[in-house]
C-alpha cells in the first residue's frame, strides 16, 4: 500500500475543520448532525431550536450556522455570553431570533443583514454595545425589534424607516444619542414604541404624527427620560414624560394670530396698532420710554414686566402703562403724567383692539379725525377713568358714541 504523506499531513486539519463546523455527529433520525451544547441536531431536519430557560452557558458555537433550515432560534433567559457568531448569516430561513436575557457582548454583526426573512429580532437584556448597523434596513420583513436593556450607542439610523412592517420597536434603556430620525414617520404599522431612558436630543420630527398609535398609553408609546426639546409635535405634546431640557434652546410657540416677543405671546393686531401709533409719532414720541431706567411697565396676566432695552427706538411694549391678559391688550394709559407725546392721526386699526377696556390718550398731540370704528370697542366711554382723548388736536365731527365725552 502506498501512503501519500501529503494527505496524512492534512488529516488533522480536515478533522479540525469538520469539528469546528459542527458536522461531527449523527442525529437520532440518522441524518448528518451538528453538536451544540452537548446535543446532536439534524442539519437537514431541525427547523426550530428552543433552549430558553435551560441554564445554557458559554458562547454560541460557530456550528450553529450549519442548521440552515432553522426558522426559529430561541435561546432567551440563559447564561450565554460572547458575541453573535458571523455564521448566523447562514440561517437565511430564520423568522425568529430571540437571544434576550443573556450576557451577550459585542456589536450586532453586519452579517445579520442576510436574515431577510426575520419577523422577530429580540436581543433585549444583554450587554451589546456599538451602533445599530445600517444593514438592519435589509430586514424588511421585521415586525418586532426588541433591543432594550443593552449598551447601544450612537444615533438611531435613518435606515430604521425602511422597516415598514414593524409593529413593535423597543430601544429603551440604552445610550442612544442624537435626534429621532424623521424616517420614523414611515413606520405606519407601529403599535408599540419605547425609547425610554436614552440620551436622545433635539426636536422630535413632526412626521411621528404619521403613526396611528395610542399615544396616551405608556405601554404603547413612551419616550420619557431623554433630552428631547420642545416644541413637541401636537400628537405627543401631552405624552412626553420627563425630559431634561437643560441644553435646549427654548422656543416659545404662540397660537395662530399671536407673535412671540421676549418670551411672551401677544396678539398680533394689538401690537400692530401700537406700532402704527408709534410710526405716526416718530417726530414727537418721548424717547425716554426706551431708557432702561424707564418706569413704564406692562402687566401681563397679573405680573409687572419692563421691556425698555435702550436701543434708541421706542417699541410697542415700551410705551405707556399697559395691561395684557392671555396675550390681549386690555388697558393702555398713555395720558396725564405719563407723557407719551404721541401725534398724528389715530389709526383705523383701533377697531382691532377688541378686548380693550381702558383707553387713555389724553394730553398728547393726536390730530385729524377719529375713526368711526372706535364705537365698536367695548370701552365704557362715559367713564373718564376708562376713556379719555381730551387735550389733543382731534377734529370734529366726533363719532356719536364719544361726542359727549371729548373734554
Amino acid at each position: 500500500m502506498i501512503v501519500d504523506l501529503g494527505v496524512i499531513r492534512y488529516i488533522p486539519l480536515l478533522f479540525f475543520i469538520c469539528l469546528a463546523s459542527g458536522q461531527d455527529c449523527t442525529a437520532d433520525d440518522g441524518t448528518e448532525g451538528v453538536e451544540l451544547w452537548g446535543e446532536c441536531y439534524s442539519i437537514e431536519n431541525t427547523t426550530a431550536l428552543d433552549l430558553s430557560y435551560n441554564g445554557v452557558t458559554g458562547a454560541i458555537p460557530p456550528g450553529i450556522g450549519n442548521l440552515v433550515n432553522l426558522n426559529s432560534l430561541i435561546l432567551k433567559e440563559n447564561q450565554l455570553n460572547g458575541e453573535i457568531p458571523p455564521e448566523i448569516s447562514n440561517l437565511t430561513n430564520l423568522t425568529q431570533l430571540d437571544l434576550g436575557g443573556n450576557q451577550f457582548t459585542g456589536e450586532i454583526p453586519p452579517e445579520i443583514s442576510y436574515l431577510t426573512n426575520l419577523n422577530i429580532l429580540d436581543l433585549a437584556g444583554n450587554q451589546f454595545t456599538g451602533v445599530l448597523p445600517p444593514e438592519i434596513s435589509s430586514l424588511t420583513s421585521l415586525t418586532e425589534l426588541e433591543l432594550g436593556g443593552n449598551q447601544f450607542t450612537g444615533a438611531i439610523p435613518p435606515e430604521i424607516g425602511d422597516l415598514v412592517s414593524l409593529t413593535f420597536i423597543h430601544l429603551e434603556y440604552n445610550q442612544f444619542t442624537g435626534e429621532i430620525p424623521s424616517a420614523i414617520g414611515n413606520l405606519t404599522n407601529l403599535v408599540w414604541l419605547n425609547f425610554v431612558h436614552n440620551q436622545l436630543t433635539g426636536e422630535i420630527p413632526s412626521s411621528i404624527c404619521n403613526l396611528d398609535m395610542n399615544w396616551s398609553d405608556p405601554n404603547n408609546f413612551n419616550i420619557s427620560d431623554n433630552q428631547l426639546c420642545p416644541p413637541y409635535p401636537s400628537c405627543i405634546e401631552d405624552h412626553m414624560g420627563n425630559q431634561d431640557t437643560t441644553n435646549c434652546n427654548q422656543v416659545l410657540i404662540c397660537d395662530e394670530g399671536f407673535i412671540e416677543i421676549d418670551g411672551f405671546c401677544f396678539y398680533e393686531d394689538d401690537i400692530a396698532f401700537l406700532q402704527q401709533v408709534l410710526d405716526n409719532s416718530t417726530e414727537t414720541v418721548n424717547i425716554n420710554f426706551d431708557d432702561t431706567s424707564s418706569t413704564a411697565y406692562n402687566t401681563i396676566d397679573g405680573t409687572e414686566y419692563r421691556f425698555a432695552n435702550g436701543n434708541g427706538i421706542v417699541e410697542p411694549l415700551e410705551i405707556g402703562i399697559k395691561e395684557w391678559e392671555n396675550g390681549r391688550l386690555r388697558s393702555i394709559m398713555c395720558g396725564a403724567y405719563i407723557y407719551c407725546d404721541l401725534s398724528g392721526p389715530i389709526p383705523e386699526s383701533i377697531v382691532l383692539l377688541t378686548e380693550i377696556d381702558v383707553l387713555r390718550f389724553e394730553l398728547n398731540q393726536f390730530s385729524g379725525f377719529i375713526p368711526e370704528s372706535i364705537c365698536e370697542l367695548g370701552v365704557d366711554f362715559a367713564y373718564n377713568l376708562d376713556f379719555d382723548l381730551s387735550w389733543n388736536y382731534l377734529c370734529p365731527p366726533y363719532p356719536s358714541c364719544i361726542e359727549d365725552y371729548m373734554g
